[in-house]
């Protein structure tokens, strides 16, 4: 089910989170400010001249030939205007209703750019292996900067598969499961300016980009900052803590 952002209150936004784990809000963002984020994306990679490329030694069997992916850690740390996407109450407030809490904390940011014709899939997985917390309030937004139909590799999820809790995932070239199938998988088409919301325990993972053109997506990992890590990990995210909305009532320091 997909839900249209301002035909929706957030009470049903929250409501379809619980049950299957991901909401999908079209058109949160404009298609102007879609595209616009998306030429400031693409600047932003050939500026900074990156060459690593973080595509999972787990994907490779997803794909018939190899793959590329572009991505970058902390956008918001190399332009304002991605800082500015933190804070938008149209993004923090779906964050604060899905988790059903008033105050949303950063954990991290990457900037992914799947290259035509042969941008890197994602194998199945969940989140939460990569940065347990405790009561699990952590939660993804991918913001998509241009359309993503099956062709570009668009995401898939599991509905509700976030109820059954922490799985074993295989650590051998990035966290992934080997159970269930891939194509078992539900395809969640989108379009430049929408924002697919879900939980770092539902399972959820992408497919190739065989289109001829790229896929552009923000990916937003937040969190309850009442919900506190069970092991320190991805201390390399510079803004980690950041207050989205609201406040942090421990009063700790980002972690």
């Amino acid at each position: 089910m997909t839900i249209t952002s301002s035909g929706a209150g957030l009470s049903t936004l929250a409501q379809q989170y619980a049950d299957d784990g991901f909401v999908l809000v079209k058109g949160l963002l404009s298609k102007e400010e879609a595209a616009y984020y998306r030429q400031r994306s693409h600047d932003l990679l050939a500026q900074l001249n990156r060459h690593d490329d973080p595509t999972w030694k787990s994907a490779m069997g997803l794909a018939d030939g190899a793959t590329r992916l572009q991505h970058l850690h902390d956008a918001q740390f190399y332009d304002a205007e991605f800082a500015k996407l933190l804070v938008d109450p149209r993004f923090t407030d779906v964050a604060a209703a899905v988790m059903g809490v008033d105050n949303v904390q950063l954990h991290h940011t990457k900037l992914f750019v799947k290259p035509p014709e042969n941008g890197s899939p994602f194998p199945l997985h969940q989140d939460y292996p990569f940065f347990p917390h405790t009561y699990h309030r952590v939660g993804a937004a991918i913001f998509h900067f241009d359309d993503a139909p099956v062709e570009k590799g668009c995401v898939r999820v599991i509905p509700g598969s976030h109820k059954e809790g922490p799985r074993e995932h295989n650590p051998e070239g990035s966290f992934h499961l080997t159970e269930p199938a891939f194509e078992v998988a539900t395809p969640q088409p989108t379009e430049a300016g929408d924002v697919l919301f879900f939980t770092y325990l539902t399972v959820h993972g992408s497919g190739v980009n065989t289109s001829d053109e790229a896929r552009t997506t923000w990916l937003i990992q937040y969190r309850d900052p009442a919900d506190p890590p069970t092991v320190k990990t991805h201390d390399h995210s510079l803004g980690q803590g950041m207050m989205l909305r609201g406040v942090d009532p421990t009063g700790r320091s980002a972690v």
